[in-house]
């Protein structure tokens, strides 16, 4: 007994390895997850829905959550409760939460706005209800929580509640009818308003049902812990045993049935479970390969058959509907995929790990190591029915699961066809280029090309033994062989292949290709140098920057695979000759996880590619690659003033802005939900920016400070080569400022008018008056002219009185000192006669002298001759002085003449004694001080 129930154990062990490694091993629909750091809200997510707009909606703890492919919106719960639930019909969302149900709906602005429906029933509600689901059937609206169901008519605005006899589970819609389990009654169906019992079997009474829907003319019950029951006229029984054995450890949450008819179930715990329409497992996705979280609390499909799970903490989106695959090795086993090649029935992959295969027939087969191949792998190359493997350690030939060492040189780059006539190839390596030779059906290293050691990890075959060499360090080297490649005559570096990071050299077709970030240079047949080639550069690098020049070619399907930031894209030959086109696969390389300078891309057949990347690899059907069309959104337009005031403003306004507010941020997007499909935009503002701007992930633009005027703001968008259906534009005006307003231009014209007008009478008064000022200054110096002319013939005539006045004054001198002498000499005759003997005889001679020394007549003489020269004098000191005696005046006089006392006494016919006395009395009469000069005084005035 104890022995069976080992036995048991170990089976069932060995089942759940088995389930295990399968599922770790999935290629896996793309997963797409939000963090709540990515929305900023709560953890949280209990349902999702999607709008008219194709945006969707999800109920938060922390409210509603709206995403527009872009960018997420929150808006908090009327009464900041948890939302519960949500629906949407028409262009309304309904919501659900505590004690709480209404609609939002879209303003003019672009954003949302509620209106309560529960608010008319406040004292219909039942305490602490809430509203966990919620149903819509033409114009009808059910609110259902645990203990009614309201239904509200959107023609009528009427609502009806249905109570119910127990807790209400939960609530389904098939075909437009609704039904309900009750907990402990049973299924029920609602017809008019009434519970009609539909199922009390037992799967029914002691489990909860979380999903029920139609499978053909049978219902499908999904319970919570104990698998999968069909119900066939009332009747439940089990629904794919194997399946239902797998969930019984399981808890569902949630459940939906897809629309290609296969089954989502929602767990806590265990993660994400996709059956097939009959019920078997396809996979199961976890947290460990890459779901948010591994409680799913909601699961909805979008209009593009997009899965939508709201988690216990995230939202994850699964590409169902997609033609990508994805392979994440999350426990190490795998590593970066470096190569992959689909050979003689198996698929291999080159990855830093070795070389993994898996046989192709076999069903659900996972990819296992060649022990002999541990190690980096660099490449796989066919040549004819030849398989190599470029590895660290060598070169390896592949056969089925098995490999042979051809050569132990360390390194090998790449393999490829020197002459296949000859069977001879050549391979580079970390030390230079070997040659090799296929003898005997058997392959070996014939020699190295001997001349030339650096690492060949890129190379082309030429013309003439011209071998060309690319080390994105060193740059591009152009070798010659001799003729039998057994050594390298010379080698130079080609000036026009410059160093480049992650730069390639490639064969395409007859021509040899260099990629490097600043486009692709091609050497044609029969060339000597390389030569931008525009039509491969324009297709590699107008739509995204530079992140590698790595090239692959495909040349059974004749497609140059290349790779930027928001893409991967493909050359093949168009309808004319010489001519290509290009296709592109919106795949950024932060979502394909590129292994940078390493990128690969190979054919799987059926038009299947796999991109190796570093967590695994990408598998695309080109066929499946739709490209169904698509809209872009203008989203919401905010409105900044200078003084950074924001407001989101109507989507249709017609009002031109005031000119202070002239700051837009206009946000835009594409309700595309595909990981693997990148949206860019592109806009421009007509009135301001003519040109298209690049093409960029971002979805907001923003204008500031614009000028007054008429704009149009348009806005295009890119998934791959696809352009949007549609441009989404906004046209606005931004009015003048007041003192720009035509009123005031009008204003401005008349007072410049006004002015004009008075500058002219102005300057006519101006000119006027300079003119009168001129001739009024011409006047004045034709006066002052006049008047030194005047003055000049006064001076002259001042200068000719004071020449006359010198001279008489000469005269006057001349004349006094005459007479001084005069009196002199007949004073001393006088005396000498007198003092002779014969005075008697003399006396008539004494006679005469004395009438000569007659001191009035002198004195009379020199008053004339005084008054000619200075005429005031004695008028001025007789006024000053009025005291003054006429021999006190005569005093003066000669005093003026600055006579001193010994000539004056002549004059006065006095001894000079007398006329010191005289002086003396002078000054008493004139009250002189004692320190003033009697003659100073005189002259003075």
């Amino acid at each position: 007994m104890f022995s069976f129930l080992r036995d048991l154990q170990f089976l069932l062990c060995l089942a759940l390895a088995f389930w295990a490694i399968k599922f770790n091993a999935q290629e896996l629909p793309p997963i797409l997850n939000f963090t709540p750091e990515d929305y900023t809200a709560e953890n949280q997510n209990w349902a999702v829905a999607q709008g008219d707009q194709d945006f969707i909606y999800v109920a938060n703890n922390s409210g509603l959550l709206e995403y527009d492919g872009a960018k997420w919106s929150l808006y908090k719960s009327p009464n900041n409760t948890i939302l519960r639930s949500v629906t949407v019909v028409g262009n309304r969302i309904y919501t659900g939460s505590y004690m709480e149900f209404g609609y939002w709906q879209h303003a003019n602005t672009g954003l949302l706005e509620y209106t309560s429906l529960s608010e008319s029933l406040k004292n219909s509600l039942v305490e602490d209800e809430q509203f966990w689901n919620i149903l819509a059937i033409d114009d009808l609206v059910l609110f259902q929580s645990l203990n009614k169901i309201y239904s509200f008519n959107n023609n009528t605005q009427e609502v009806k509640i249905f109570d119910s006899e127990s807790s209400i589970t939960q609530s389904y819609l098939i075909d437009k009818s609704v039904y309900f389990q009750q907990e402990g009654l049973g299924l029920f169906q609602l017809q008019n308003g009434n519970a009609v019992l539909v199922s009390e079997a037992q799967p029914f009474l002691e489990n909860i049902v979380v999903s029920f829907f139609k499978k053909n003319e049978n219902y499908i019950a999904v319970t919570q812990k104990n698998g999968i029951f069909q119900l066939n006229n009332g009747n439940p029984t089990v629904w794919n045993k194997n399946t239902t054995n797998y969930l019984l450890d399981k808890t569902i949450y949630t459940a939906k049935k897809l629309t290609d008819g296969s089954i989502m179930l929602g767990t806590i715990s265990s993660g994400l479970i996709h059956l097939s329409s009959e019920g078997d497992i396809i996979y199961q996705i976890d947290q460990n390969l890459g779901l948010g979280n591994n409680t799913v609390l909601s699961i909805f499909e979008d209009k593009n058959a997009h899965v939508w799970l709201g988690l216990d903490n995230g939202i994850s989106v699964i590409n169902t509907n997609t033609a990508f695959k994805v392979y994440t090795d999350n426990v190490g086993k795998l590593g970066a995929v470096y190569a992959a090649a689909r050979h003689k029935g198996y698929s291999y992959l080159g990855t830093n790990q070795g070389l993994f295969y898996k046989k192709n027939t076999t069903v659900n087969a996972t990819y296992t190591l060649i022990s002999e191949t541990k190690g980096q792998v660099w490449n796989l190359n066919k040549l004819g029915d030849d398989l190599f493997c470029g590895h660290h350690e060598g070169t390896f030939l592949v056969n089925a699961d098995k490999v042979e060492k051809i050569a132990d040189k360390p390194g090998t780059w790449k393999v490829q066809w020197l002459d296949a006539s000859k069977n001879l190839a050549i391979q580079g390596n970390y030390n230079g280029l070997y040659i090799l030779e296929k003898l005997n059906s058997k392959w070996q290293i014939r020699n190295k090309l001997t001349g030339f050691d650096i690492s060949s990890r890129y190379f082309g075959i030429a013309a003439n033994q011209t071998i060309y060499v690319n080390h994105e360090y060193k740059g591009g080297f152009k070798l010659r062989a001799n003729a039998n490649y057994t050594e390298i005559i010379s080698y130079n570096l080609v000036e026009e292949l410059p160093k480049g990071a992650k730069s390639s050299l490639i064969s395409y077709q007859d021509k040899l290709l260099f990629a490097f970030e600043d486009g692709i240079y091609v050497l044609k047949k029969g060339a000597e140098s390389f030569v931008k080639d525009t039509i491969l550069s324009n297709g590699f690098l107008e739509t995204a920057k530079y992140t590698s020049g790595k090239l692959t070619y495909d040349s059974i399907n004749d497609k140059l695979w290349a790779f930027n930031a928001q893409e991967i894209m493909y050359f093949e030959p168009g309808i004319l000759a010489d001519e290509l086109k290009v296709r592109r696969i919106a795949l950024p390389s932060k979502t394909r996880k590129d292994i940078s300078g390493f990128e690969n891309i190979t054919d799987f057949g059926d038009d299947t590619y796999l991109f190796g990347n570093a967590t695994g690899y990408i598998l695309f059907d080109l066929e499946k690659l739709d490209f169904k069309p698509y809209t872009i959104t203008l989203r919401t337009i905010q409105n900044k003033s200078r003084k950074e005031e924001q407001n989101f403003v109507a989507l249709t306004t017609a009002e031109p802005f005031n000119y202070k507010d002239n700051s837009f941020v206009f946000d835009y997007s594409v309700a595309e939900y595909d990981k693997f499909r990148s949206v860019v935009y592109q806009y421009r503002l007509d009135g301001m920016y003519e040109e298209w701007s690049s093409w960029s992930t971002v979805s907001q633009a923003t204008f500031e400070n614009l000028p007054p005027g008429d704009y149009e703001f348009k806005v295009r968008a890119r998934i791959g080569d696809q352009i949007s259906e549609n441009i989404a534009s906004y046209q606005f005006s931004i009015a003048r400022p007041w003192y720009l307003s035509v009123v005031a231009i009008v204003i401005y014209i008349v007072l410049l008018i006004a002015l004009f007008i008075a500058i002219q009478i102005y300057n006519r008064k101006y000119y006027r008056k300079q003119k009168e000022t001129l001739i009024e200054t011409n006047q004045r110096k034709l006066e002052l002219a006049n008047y030194e002319s005047e003055r000049k013939i006064m001076k002259l005539q001042n200068e000719k009185l004071q020449q006359d006045v010198e001279s008489k004054n000469r005269e006057l001198a001349a004349s006094t000192m005459n007479i001084v002498k005069k009196n002199e000499l007949l004073n001393a005759i006088k005396k000498e006669l007198k003092a002779d003997s014969q005075e008697e005889e003399l006396k008539s001679v004494i006679k005469i002298i004395d009438k000569n020394l007659n001191p009035k007549k002198d004195w009379e003489f020199f008053k004339e001759a005084f008054n000619n020269a200075d005429k005031d004098f004695l008028k001025k000191i007789k006024e000053l002085h009025p005291k003054l005696t006429p021999n006190d005046l005569k005093l003066c006089a000669y005093l003026r003449l600055n006579l001193s006392s010994k000539e004056v006494a002549p004059l006065l016919n006095i001894s000079v004694r007398s006329v010191e006395i005289k002086r003396y009395r002078l000054r008493k009469k004139m009250e002189l001080e004692h320190e003033d000069g009697l003659v100073e005084y005189v002259l003075s005035i």
